[in-house]
Order: C-alpha cells, then structure tokens, then sequence
C-alpha cells in the first residue's frame, strides 16, 4: 500500500473504528475479492463493534493499493460518505490494468463511479450472460455521446436489472462513453406524486453543492427543467438508468437531452419520447445451461456433479432468474431434499396470480409457496405481515420494530433470515438498513393473505399509535419518512376512516408533511381517500375532476357557480364556453362563437333571471341567456384582450376589464356603453408617448352599494365613482411586481390582493393603508376571494396550493414586524430576544415558549440585554439613553444625550457600564449607578460599530476609515490604526485577543496585530464591497463576505486563501441572494454560518455548501449564535422572527 494511503488510514483510525459496522463492509469487500472468508470469521470473532472494526483495519492496512480503495468504495455503498470523505485524498493512483479485480475483472475506477451513482452491486449468486451484456454496450456505445435511448425490455423477474447493471461495469465504455458518471433511479409504478418525489430525490443527487437550486422543484414541469441544466451542465456525457419504468408519461419527465438506459415490460414506452431508440429483448427463459450454473453456485457443486433433479427443476422453474434463486436458496439450507422440492413443484396446484396475462407467475406462485412454507414455524407469521408493503418501498428496520414491538437486532436477524432464502431484499445505507419485496412477491402476498390485509394493516396502525403521535415525529428519526409517507394509505385500508379524517385535517399533519415533502404528495393524498374524507371539503373537488376530464380539448381558464349552485360555467383556452350541471356533471350548453380564447366567465347575481358574461381575447364581451342555444348579446368597444368581467351587485350593469388600459361599464339590458375609465392615463409621466405603453386592467370588484367599484393594474389600485366617474382613492402596493387579482369584502372594507412576488395582502379600503401580509405561498399568487361574510379567503397558488385564511387572526398577526435590530442572550436551555416592532415598541421574547413582554412604548432606535438578564437598555433618534430594570421596572435616564440617533448600545460584563455610539462620532460610556461618563471622541464621522476588549479596552471602528483602541476609563487612545482608503464596514477579533481584522467598502479586508501599526496581511480578491469577517475559535482561520455573495476562508498565518465559497453564477447574480452580512465558525472550527439573502452553513474543510435555509423574506442583516453552534436568531427585512435549531 502507497504511503499516502497508508497514512490517511492511520490518521483516520480512530473515527473509522468508532463508527462502522463490519458485516456489511466486509460482504462488500469479500464480494470485491480483497477480503477471504477467513479473514472474514477473525474480525467476527472479536467481542464489541470497535474491536471488529480495528481487526479489520488493521487486516486492511497490510494489504495493498487494491484493498485500499474496496474499503473506500465499501463506505460510500454502505452510506458511509463523511467517513469516505476523510480517506479520498489518500486514494492511490491504480492504472487500468493494475487495478483489475482479481475476481470480477472490474477496475477501481469503475466501482467507485458505480458507487457514486447508487448502481445495485451484483446478487449473492451472480452467472454471467455475456451476448445479452454485450448487446447493450453496443447499443450504449451508438448514442456517441449524443441523446438517446437504449431500452432493456423482457417479462418480470428475467433479470433486466442485473443486465443494466452489468452492461456499465465495463472501464472502457464508462471511459469512453460516460466520462460524467452513472446515475441509477429506481422508478417503479408511480403516479405523478410518486414521480415528483423520484425527480427532487434525484435532483437533490445531482446538485449536492445546491449550486443550481434553492429549493427543491415543485412540479414535475419544474423538476425537468432543473434535471436537464444539472445533466447538461453538471454531469455532461454522463448515463441516466431508469430501472423498471411502467409508463410512457413517466418517461416525459425524463425526455430532456440526455442518455438513458432503461429497463420495462413494456417495449412500447418509449414511443411517447423523441430521439435515437435502440432495444435490446431479454428472452424470459434463462435457457438450461445458465440455470444449472445459478443453482450450482447455491449449493456449492460442480455443474456437472448436480443430481438429475436438477434439471427436472429447471424445466418446472420455467428459466426464471428470480424462481431459479429461491429453489437455489432453500436447496442451500437443505441440500438433500432435491427430490422433495421437485415434486412440490410438479404436484401442488397453487392458485394464479392474474396482475397480467403478459406474464407467467405459475411458477413464482410455486417457489414462493414452498420457500414460506419451508421457513420455521416461529418467523413464518411474520413474512405474512409484509403484505401490507407497497411495491418499490424500502421499509427502515425501525418500522418494523414498531410493528412486532422487538429490538433492532431481533429484527433484523428475523429479516436476514428472509433475505437468505431470496425472499426479500435489503438495501444498506450506512449504520441504516432499508428492506423490500420484488413485485411480484407483493402480488404473491397480498393474494395470498387478501382476506388478512385489513386486520394487518391495523395492526400497524396500533402499533404506530403505542410509539408515536403524528405531530411529534422528527426528521431525524429513521422511520419518519415513510409514516409520513404512508400512515394515510395504512389508515384507507385498514378502513379506520374517523382516525384518516382526524390526521387529514390535522393543521399540525398538514404543517410537518408538506414543510418535510412539500404539497403534491398531500394534494395527491386527498384526492386518493376523497371517498372517505368529509364530503363537503370534497364537493367542489368532484365536481373539477369531472369537468377537467371531459369539459375542455385545452386549459380550464376560469369557472363560475351560479348564485343557486345549480350551475358551472367553464371557459377555456379551446374558445368554447360550457354549462354544466353541478350534480349530475352533465353538460348542459356548449357555446362556441368566440373566436379567441375565453379569459372569463361570471352569472349574474340574482338567479330569477340567470345570464352568463364572458370576456374573451377576441375583444368581445358576450352575455348568454341558458334558456337560449345562442349568444343574446355581443359587446363591442374594447380594443384588446378583455381580462376579467363582473356584473353589479343590482345586475344592471356589467363592468369589464381589458388590455387596452379601460374599465368600462355596460348597461346589462341593452348591452350598450355607459362609461369607459382610461386607468393608463394614471401610469403616463408628462413625456411618455402615450401608444408605447402597455397597461393591463386585471381584474375589479364592486362595493356593496353598487355605485363604487375596484380596478387593478399593474402595481396600483383605484377606487372609482360610477356615477361622477371620480378618482375616490388610489393604493400603490410598492412592490416591484404586478397585481394578479383582487377582491373586496364589503363587510370590513378589506381589499385582499394577491402579487407576482408570491405575496397576499389586505389593505383597508377607507384608510388606503396595508393592514396585512400573508406569507407562506412558495410562488406565484394568482387568485384570492373573500367568503360571504369576509371572516375568511382563499388563495390559489402556482405552487400547487390552496390556502384557508382566517381574517381576524391574518390582521393579529401582521400587525407585528420586528426590526432587524434585535439583541439575543443565550442563556442555558433559554433564548431571551429584546426587539423592537415597526410601532417601535420594545419588547422581550421568550424564544422557546414564544411568550412575549412588552415594556415600554418609545421612539426606540437600539436596544440590548445585559449579559444576567436583570437590565434592558434602548437609545432613541433623539439621542436619549435609558436603562430599564426588569425585577421592578425602575427606569434610569442618561443625563447627557447623545447629539444624534443612537445606533448601538452594549452593557460591560459587570453589567455597571453602558456604552453607545451614535451619529455624532463619539462614543459615550456611562457607569449608569455611580452617574459618571466618560466621553471617547476622536473618530471624524460616524462610528460604524464597536466592540469591548479585556482590560477595560474598547474598539471602535468608523466611516473615517480608522480603527481606534481606546481605554474606557480614561478615555484615552492607546492605538489608532489606520485602516483603509473606504469606509470600515467591520472588524472582528481573534478568539486569543492578539489580532483582530477588518473589511472595508474598498473591497479588501486585513488583518492586523494589536502590536503593529502596519497589517500582519491584505486579503486582496473580493469584487464587492467587504462586508463581515470572522475568526474561528482557534484563531487559525479568517472568513470573509462581500456584497456580491461571494465567500472566502484565509490561513490566518499566511494570509493565503483556502476556500472560495458562492462564487458568481455564470450570469453574474449574487448566489448568497444578496450581501453576505454577517458569519460565525463554529466551535470545532470545522462549520460556517452565513447571513445574507438567506442562511448557508458550509463545510469549512471543503469549503462547500451544506445547508440552507430560505426565509421568507430577504436581506438579513445578523445571525445570532448561540455558543454551542446549535440555536440561531435573525429577522428577515418583512419583520418575521426566526429562532432555529439544529436537529440532533
């Protein structure tokens, strides 16, 4: 073994031995050929883990280069990549034909690629099919690295998966071929939730660093998108395989560019997708040779030495790999009952499971028969409770736990005992272990034991309900994924539908699953048990599905009720307007005579003479009469695409909205013009040409009285008189984005408006002033409406959600916005946050129970909490300092002010002294009890910031452009630095108080020695202003920020750059969402934490991105972290709180 390799094995030693488990290691690398069986039992017989685990390293470290890298690439398939990641730079350099498997022929270089794609290793009991293998290189080899299909296509159970695995174990073509890597997805039968999942699962693979995605994808149109820029940009010339797809829709998803190899049943499901198709048929029968060879490596026995039987058995077993396997498996464990099992096989008649006529599953009924009948008495109950499994699930061992209440070990040596005899499978993932069935075992067991399946799967529901309540799960619990996956499909078929109803409308099942899977699995999970859940939530839900079946040829654009609920209207994209009857679903009038598409539709409000508006992009207004087949009128006037329509509350007149920039009002009667509102007029500057600008009238919204009405465009509101055609009032919503939609609530003259920035707000109409934001939506915003009586509304969202809205609790809670100037002590369990809201009220917040004190009502401006928690103090924009004691309210007041705005304030350890700066440039420190001050002036302009050293030192930095050093007891300058050409936007000092840094907006940072004049180093290289700076707690490592979002760690000691964090995007855009604004190491020096458009934590030995975390709003301006790097405070620029955890 190399040295470098040897010696990263030895520096590692310690934390490989704490933390791995050997079996499955050792099974990978016995498999690999660099591990004996021998060897194998002498690891096993040390008595603990560690001991194993230090036997085995030690075996290891007397091998060579080869064994080397099997021990890596055992830890990444074992899911063991943090360990992996400490032995990568030891890899040694292994040529081609050197690093040969003894056994297998397969290089280094290519296990590692497979491991890294999640590519299935070979079964236990392997034979080669080399013609079938061959075939597909060539037909991999065709694409040329240009897009295209290779499609491995045979019945069920033929072995289609271990081919494709196969083909790419091949150095050559991965070299030739597929220099970017393999990637393995296992697809299945999925719906469209399913199918999401698999696209975010497979996303978030390919995009570990999060350099293309914020988020994960919320629609599958989304999720191709971003699948296509990784695989073109990230992982060009590399090989996608898609294992067992059912579906050709599915298949669309993945129809984007790239190099697929798939394996199906169905040959034909590449029809639906475009480019070079190449298959490859795998004959059903592995033909007698090969099945021979499988049952010989079984047994351990000679090909030629297996009894006649064998053959009798092959022939039984109709050539199925899967079938061959199980026989192979129990003749292994019983090797003198060949006789035996081929007259089970020949005389028993076991019933038939008809999933397909396509397939032949006789003989798969018969090996499984035999194989659960031959399992022991004691465990053979157990497999039975596998049916309520779902096919292409993998369960974690802890559910199972929950299911037959017994500890991890007894479960898993009842699961191995499954898997030995091929009837299960298991998928290792680290110190996790993941279990699942083949399809056609799932067909097997529930036919098998169907008139069991509803006990069974109550039996989970119980059991579930011993150990867990639904809201209190925890990500980082082993088996919280799959109950929040599959607890509602447990509940359906065990027919327990009062406890499905209790979880569906839980508001805290409802938060935790879609915060953890986002919204399409649950949207998908109502629409799947609607039967079940309360029929009116489901009503309108029914009557959508029926229409989006059979109502349209394209997109639905609008629907209306009609005012008895007898009635929906439909238009849509196809020019057509239908009616429809809301019981029945029949279709009731089908209009066509607008020849553009149909944008909206409206009935009247009164159904004793009921007629239908429609606003069309021909121009058109059309009202309909239902009593009669034709259009009654035709409404002509406007000059481009009519949005919206809505008749009065009186239905004498109707108001339509329009692209040419009007409202117009029409008489209903004689379908004449009444008036016409030019709101582009209110857009128009002085020297704007009026013809080049465009201004789209949304939509509007009549007040109760009928004689005022709502008008939308742009970013604008106006409130307009109908009858003297006056502006009455106007709301301008401030944001750099359009309004989509309106409505008003004459009840609490709230107008709710729905934004293109993902925003909700309601505004008070008689005031013209915001009283509340909705945030929550994750995209566009494209409906909202007011219930009857305005107690509530909804929102309708491109990210696939509805929303319920409560008014009154809406307006409660937006009334409160913190500003961003917020101090946080850490104290034990407890996080105390003293704030100011935008009424600039003070108040103190307890971070874990979320209770909150006000204090004082004052023009506040700064604020902070002494270090015991007994005091408060807050400076205003007069200039005015105050002290507040928290025990009895007692209120002490600076008798000499400040000359401007005090802008930070911060109590001395003893908590004695108070010291603030402020825009007058100096800095005042008050002994608040003995009433002295003592006065620090020397800085030219403004002090930037300032913080407390030993001593009874201090140091403050300014606009000036100089970094002062000053005795607070004195007053006296005892060093004055002179820094930068720019204004000092920061500094930090190191943790052992010898150093200290500071950034500048002239786009350098330094750092410097409290014994020199001069800088120690001047970090040159950031193109935006320096914004924030830190040390790490070993004072070894300095980290920067910059406003282009830009990141990088320096070697203190040198001053040479190791890391270069959020680099530019190829468009040049900030990828930190803005400034970074503010950083913190942690305390081992191994973690980053970052503040600007969002939260980043990053890998400090990588320098890579970990984690991050997406407020709701942006431009954070601190993070506060608590001394054991795992609470986090900060306020977003819309003024919400957040006080974060890391999860154990």
């Amino acid at each position: 073994m190399d040295a470098k390799a040897r010696n990263c094995l030895l520096q590692h030693r310690e934390a490989l031995e704490k933390d791995i488990k050997t079996t499955y290691i050792m099974d990978y690398m016995i498999s690999d050929g660099f591990l004996t069986i021998s060897e194998e039992e002498k690891v096993k017989n040390e008595p603990t883990q560690q001991q194993r685990a230090a036997m085995l390293i030690k075996m290891i470290l007397k091998k060579d280069n080869d064994s080397y890298i099997s021990f890596y690439n055992a830890l990444l398939h074992e899911g063991y990549k943090d360990l992996a990641a400490l032995l990568h730079d030891g890899i040694p350099v292994v040529s081609s034909s050197s690093g040969k498997d003894s056994v297998s022929g397969i290089t280094s270089y290519v296990r590692t690629v497979l491991c890294e794609g999640g590519v299935p290793q070979r079964p236990v009991v392997f034979v080669t099919r080399k013609k079938l293998v061959n075939a597909i290189q060539q037909k991999l080899s065709k694409l040329k690295g240009e897009p295209g299909w290779v499609t491995i296509h045979g019945m069920a159970g033929c072995g289609k998966s271990v081919l494709a695995a196969e083909a790419v174990r091949d150095h050559s073509l991965l070299e030739d071929c597929f220099p970017g890597g393999v990637h393995w997805v296992s697809v299945g039968k999925q719906d469209k939730s399913g199918l999401l999942m698999k696209l975010q699962n497979l996303c978030t693979r390919l995009d570990q660093d999060e350099s293309f995605s914020q988020r994960l994808p919320l629609n599958i149109e989304e999720a191709k998108d971003r699948l296509r820029i990784l695989m073109l940009r990230k992982h060009p010339r590399s090989l996608l395989i898609l294992d067992d797809v059912w579906d050709s829709w599915v298949l669309k998803a993945f129809d984007n560019q790239c190099q697929i190899l798939l394996t199906t049943r169905d040959k034909s499901v590449t029809d639906s997708v475009m480019g070079p198709k190449y298959v490859v048929p795998v004959e059903s029968s592995l033909g007698k040779e090969k099945g021979l060879e499988i049952l010989s490596l079984f047994v351990n026995m000679k090909k030629a030495d297996l009894p006649e039987q064998a053959h009798s058995i092959i022939k039984e077993c109709k050539g199925s790999p899967l079938v061959v396997s199980l026989i192979g498996a129990l003749l292994r464990d019983f090797p003198n009952r060949w006789e035996y099992y081929l007259k089970q096989l020949q005389n028993k008649q076991f019933k038939r499971i008809r999933k397909s006529s396509s397939y032949d599953y006789e003989a798969l009924d018969e090996a499984m028969s035999i194989s659960v009948e031959m399992l022991k008495e004691d465990i053979k109950y157990y497999y039975t409770d596998l049916s309520i499994l779902q096919k292409d699930v993998k369960v974690p061992t802890k559910v199972l736990c929950i299911l037959w209440d017994m500890e991890t070990e007894e479960v898993e040596d009842i699961l191995q005992e499954f898997v030995n005899k091929s009837l299960l499978f298991c998928d290792r993932n680290g110190k996790s272990f993941r279990y699942y069935l083949h399809d056609l075992q799932v067909d097997f067991l529930t036919e098998k034991n169907c008139s069991q399946l509803q006990d069974l799967h109550k039996k989970i529901i119980t059991q579930f309900q011993r150990y867990h309540q639904p809201h209190t799960l925890s990500p980082d619990q082993e088996d919280c994924m799959y109950w929040y996956n599959f607890l509602a499909y447990h509940m359906a078929s065990a027919k327990m539908h009062k406890e499905l109803c209790a979880l569906m409308f839980s508001l805290d099942w409802i938060k935790a699953k879609t915060e953890l899977v986002g919204p399409a699995h649950l949207i998908h999970e109502f629409v799947e048990y609607r039967h079940i859940l309360d029929e009116k939530v489901f009503k309108a839900e029914t009557g959508e599905k029926l229409l989006e079946i059979k109502a349209h040829e394209d997109e639905v654009l609008c629907c209306a009720f009609s005012t008895d609920d007898r009635f929906i209207a439909t238009c849509s994209v196809d020019k057509k307007v239908k009616i429809w009857n809301s019981v029945t679903g029949e279709l009731v009038h089908t209009y066509d005579e607008h020849s553009e598409q149909v944008n909206c539709c409206h009935f009247t409000n009164s159904s004793h003479h009921l007629l239908l508006a429609t606003a069309s992009s021909d121009c058109f207004l059309k009202l309909w009469d239902l009593n009669q087949k034709e259009c009654r009128n035709t409404m002509f006037g406007h000059t481009n695409s009519v949005n919206h329509c809505r008749f009065s509350p009186d239905d004498k007149l109707l108001a339509s909205c329009s692209a040419d920039g009007t409202l117009k009002l029409w008489d209903v009667t004689s379908a004449n013009e009444r008036k016409s509102f030019n709101v582009k007029q209110f857009f128009l500057n002085s020297e704007d040409p009026q013809e080049d600008m465009e201004v789209i009238v949304k939509c509007c919204s009549w007040f109760a009285d009928g004689a005022r009405i709502m008008v939308a465009a742009k970013n604008k509101i106006f409130l307009f008189d109908i009858h003297t055609s006056g502006l009455l009032g106007e709301i301008h919503t401030g944001h750099h984005s359009t309004i989509q939609y309106c409505d008003f609530s004459p009840q609490n003259h709230l107008a709710v408006v729905a934004l293109s920035q993902y925003c909700v707000e309601l505004w008070n109409i008689d005031s013209c002033s915001k009283v509340a934001d909705c945030r929550g939506h994750l995209s566009w915003v494209h409906g909202v409406k007011f219930s009857p009586d305005g107690s509530s509304f909804l929102t309708s969202s491109d990210d696939q959600t509805i929303r319920l809205w409560e008014t009154k609790k809406v307006c409660k809670n937006s009334a409160i916005m913190l500003k961003q100037e917020v101090d946080v002590v850490f104290q034990e369990n407890e996080v105390m946050v003293l704030a100011v809201d935008h009424i600039r009220r003070l108040q103190l917040i307890n971070g874990k129970t979320g209770q909150i004190d006000y204090l004082t009502e004052a023009q506040v401006s700064c604020c902070c909490l002494s270090p015991h928690l007994q005091y408060i103090a807050f400076g205003d924009e007069n200039g005015t300092i105050e002290i507040l004691e928290l025990v009895n309210n007692r209120i002490f007041q600076s008798r000499i002010r400040h000359k401007k705005a005090v802008w930070h304030i911060q109590f001395t350890a003893d908590e004695k002294t108070l010291i603030s700066s402020s825009d007058d440039s100096a800095i005042q420190v008050w002994n608040w009890q003995l009433e002295e001050y003592v006065f620090l002036q020397a800085h030219q302009e403004t002090v930037k910031d300032f913080r407390l050293l030993k001593n009874s030192r201090l140091l403050s930095w300014s606009f000036d452009g100089t970094v002062k050093v000053w005795n607070i007891i004195t007053g006296k300058i005892e060093k004055d630095f002179v820094c930068h050409q720019g204004t000092v936007l920061s500094c930090d000092i190191s943790h052992d108080a010898t150093k200290f840094s500071s950034t500048s907006a002239d786009k350098t940072a330094k750092i410097w020695s409290f014994d020199l004049l001069l800088p120690l180093h001047e970090l040159r290289g950031h193109n935006g202003c320096v914004r924030c700076s830190a040390f790490s707690v070993d004072s070894t490592l300095l980290a920067t920020g910059d406003d282009n979002g830009e990141i990088r760690i320096w070697n203190v000691s040198n001053g040479e750059l190791l890391h270069l964090c959020a680099p530019l995007s190829e468009e040049g855009a900030a990828t930190h969402g803005g400034w970074v604004t503010d950083l913190c190491f942690s305390p081992d020096g191994k973690m980053l934490i970052s503040a600007g458009g969002y939260i980043k934590w990053w890998n400090v030995v990588t320098g890579e991105s970990s984690q991050t975390f997406y407020t709701n709003g942006t431009n954070l301006k601190k993070i506060h972290v608590s001394p054991d790097f795992k609470t986090y405070v900060t306020v977003d620029n819309l003024g919400i709180l957040y006080i974060l955890q890391t999860l154990e």
